[in-house]
């Protein structure tokens, strides 16, 4: 197995790693900065204001989103196993 093969299989994985966190990263960001703005604005130190939005939100993103990553990881799996005759080599 020659090594930009395995540079390949790894930049690929770290890439699909990044596709997969990215709705779940974006959405708790966007929810936190929105609930620590409303936060700021009202005076309220009450971290779970921020803590039960951002878990409530991204349970739901996941499970909307759901179906498209599971099918991007059966993917990329797929073709890892495809490939593994010709990494040998």
């Amino acid at each position: 197995m020659s090594d930009s093969t395995v540079i390949n299989a790894i930049t690929q994985a770290i890439l699909l790693i990044l596709i997969i966190s990215a709705p779940a990263v974006l959405t708790s960001l966007m929810v936190g900065f929105t609930a620590a703005l409303l936060m700021t604005i009202t005076s309220i130190q009450e971290q779970t204001l921020s803590f039960v939005p951002k878990t409530v939100c991204v349970f739901g993103v996941l499970i909307l989103v759901g179906p498209w990553l599971l099918t991007i990881i059966v993917e990329f799996m797929t073709k890892l196993w495809g490939n593994i005759p010709a990494m040998i080599r």
